[in-house]
């Protein structure tokens, strides 16, 4: 068992700064089990290095195809681990009381999948599923699946760059549940798709009981995902969620009754849900779409479409590529003179709950 070494390193701003696709041979719609692993376009859109992965561009991460030495790279530095342990030193010095809890969960560990393994062990302990036996099913899992391993840092960069109130990569990994969800849900799909449902149904259960949050562990989950706040989140069995993807607290993937097979939500990537959104039955989601808080959706949304209301319904379109990255809620006063114009024609009393729910995208909890 090793670390995420230089082949696995080679990939992982190569997904951030290429078009990802949610395609798949049969059903359209496909991102990679545990750990994203989408295949790139070779076509596609770049995005914003800097912004995208900061991190690595601070220490000198090379751009794929930019031809420069990719001295990072060759050198098998980790910049997101190196920079979690010197958060953890600081910390430390700012904070002496919890020195033991930074030095037993980051700073003794040579790697990032091992701190992971052991917080998460920690934090899903119980009676019953021991802290020791969690970490050897951590452990072997995450330190042998390489989509793992990068997901798990595409997804620490989605909350140090979309959360305001993620302060650090390191209060990330110590104290987010979003986050520690999310990491819990991959090894889960892991031991779901080699065949170990019982595992899985068992893990899951205790990362519901804890966090708050229930994923199903057959659910297709991309990388550079943000589960902001992530209580009351609920993921069904055959929803799947694109790379780049922002949920906030309280949204619900969900069949529509007791039908069997497909029969939950797939959200392209980009895409940006709301609070307490409910998106019921197996229905598209179009990439870089917006719904806003307390929505019901029951229908298609295009591509790019701003949604709101109870039923939702179309209400604008969205300029940016990914509103899921740049997380902007507020539509600004012309486009909510607009709306109050358009709903205010024919039944004020059916659009009501429309135009409040446009009005909630400007809430957040942070």
């Amino acid at each position: 068992m090793a670390c995420l070494g230089d082949e696995g390193w080679r990939s992982v701003p190569k997904m951030h700064l290429e078009r990802l696709s949610l395609n798949e041979e049969q059903d359209g719609v496909g991102v990679g089990g545990g750990g994203g692993g989408v295949e790139s376009d070779k076509d596609s859109v770049q995005f914003p290095f800097e912004k995208i992965f900061p991190v690595y561009a601070r220490v000198g991460f090379s751009r794929p195809g930019s031809g420069s030495d990719l001295s990072v790279l060759n050198s098998g530095r980790d910049p997101i681990w190196e920079a979690v342990r010197e958060e953890a030193k600081l910390e430390a010095e700012k904070e002496p009381i919890l020195s033991s809890f930074l030095y037993a969960s980051i700073l003794t560990h040579d790697c990032l999948e091992k701190a992971l393994g052991f917080v998460l062990a920690n934090r899903l302990q119980n009676s019953t599923l021991l802290a020791t036996q969690l970490l050897d099913i951590f452990y072997d899992v995450i330190m042998n699946d390489k989509d793992i391993q990068r997901s798990v840092r595409l997804d620490l960069q989605a909350f140090k760059d979309r959360d305001p109130a993620c302060l650090s990569y390191s209060s990330a990994l110590l104290h987010l549940k979003g986050y520690y969800s999310l990491q819990s849900y991959r090894v889960a799909h892991a031991l779901w798709k080699k065949g170990r449902t019982v595992l899985a149904f068992a893990l899951q259960s205790r990362i519901s009981e804890v966090f708050g949050i229930d994923i199903h562990p057959a659910a297709r989950i991309g990388d550079g995902v943000l589960l902001d706040h992530g209580t009351g989140v609920v993921i069904g069995e055959t929803a799947v969620i694109g790379n780049r993807v922002s949920l906030m607290h309280g949204v619900t993937l969900g069949g529509t009754g007791k039908e069997v097979g497909d029969r939950h939500p797939k959200v392209g990537e980009g895409a940006l849900i709301g609070a307490c959104v409910t998106i019921l039955g197996n229905i598209n989601i179009g990439e870089g779409a917006m719904i806003a808080a307390c929505s019901l959706v029951l229908k298609e949304v295009p591509p790019h479409s701003m949604i709101a209301g109870t039923p939702a319904k179309v209400i604008g379109y969205v300029d940016e590529q990914d509103p899921s990255l740049t997380m902007n809620h507020d539509a600004g006063k012309d486009f909510f003179k607009h709306v109050a114009i358009t709903f205010g024609k024919g039944r004020p009393s059916g659009k009501c709950s429309s135009f409040f729910s446009v009005l909630s995208f400007c809430w957040r909890a942070d």
